[in-house]
C-alpha cells in the first residue's frame, strides 16, 4: 500500500463547499451550480465517467480536493482525510462485480497493487469486509460497479469504515459541481510554440548555420 499522501493545498470539506457553492471561479452562489452539460464536460476532462462519482459522508473528515482523479479506465477516486490525525478513508468506483469467488482474488487497495498478502473476505450486509494485510475495506457492488472504502486498519476502525460505505452515493449535481476538477479555459488548445517558422513543414527554426 503506498504511504499517506502530502498534502499540498487545504483540505476542503465536501459538504461545505456543496452548501456555499464555493467553485474555482468564485461567482456561483448557492442554488445557481453548473449545468449539466457542464457537469459532464469536467468529468470528460478528468477521464472519469460521470455515473461513476460517488461520495460518502464521514464525520470528522474532509475530501482532499487535490486526490479527486480517475481510477482505471474512466473510474473515479477521492481520499477523505481527519485533520488532526492524518487518518485517510480512500474511496474508489469502478466497474465490476464481487461474489464469494471472485472476492479474495482482487487486491486489497483503491488505486494500488494491493499488500501483496492474502485477501480474507466476510459478508457483512449488502457488503464485503475484506482484509489484507494492514489494510481493510468495505466492497458495495451497486449497478455494474464496485464502491470501495479503504483503509489502514491502525488508523481507521472498521465501524467507521462501515459507516463510511454506507454512506457513499452517486453523486448529486451539487456534489458533482463540488468534487469535479474546474473546468479549464485552455481546455484541449494547443501549446503555442514560440521556435516554428510561421511556413513551411513546421519543423524548428533553431537558427543554426551551415553545418550546425
Amino acid at each position: 500500500m503506498k504511504p499517506a499522501a502530502r498534502l499540498p493545498r487545504p483540505l476542503l470539506p465536501l459538504t461545505a463547499v456543496v452548501s456555499v457553492a464555493l467553485v474555482a471561479c468564485g461567482t456561483e452562489t448557492a442554488g445557481s451550480g453548473a449545468d449539466r452539460a457542464e457537469l459532464e464536460a469536467r468529468a470528460r476532462a478528468a477521464q472519469v465517467a460521470i455515473e461513476n462519482v460517488y461520495v460518502t459522508e464521514v464525520p470528522g473528515y474532509e475530501v482532499a480536493k487535490q486526490s479527486v482523479g480517475v481510477l482505471g479506465a474512466d473510474g473515479f477516486s477521492a481520499t477523505y482525510v481527519k485533520q488532526d490525525t492524518g487518518a485517510q478513508i480512500r474511496l474508489g468506483v469502478d466497474r465490476g462485480t464481487m461474489d464469494a469467488a471472485n472476492c479474495p482474488k482482487l487486491p486489497v487497495g483503491v488505486g494500488s497493487g494491493g499488500t501483496g498478502g492474502a485477501v480474507e473476505c466476510v459478508e457483512d450486509g449488502k457488503s464485503w469486509y475484506r482484509t489484507s494485510g494492514t489494510q481493510h475495506e468495505y466492497v458495495t457492488e451497486a449497478d455494474g460497479r464496485l464502491v470501495r472504502i479503504e483503509a489502514d486498519t491502525a488508523a481507521v476502525e472498521r465501524d467507521t469504515l462501515r459507516k463510511a460505505a454506507e454512506a457513499a452515493h452517486a453523486a448529486s449535481d451539487a456534489e458533482l459541481d463540488a468534487v469535479l476538477p474546474p473546468a479549464r479555459a485552455d481546455a484541449g488548445q494547443p501549446v503555442e510554440r514560440g521556435d516554428l517558422p510561421p511556413a513551411g513543414d513546421g519543423a524548428p527554426n533553431n537558427g543554426v548555420g551551415v553545418g550546425g
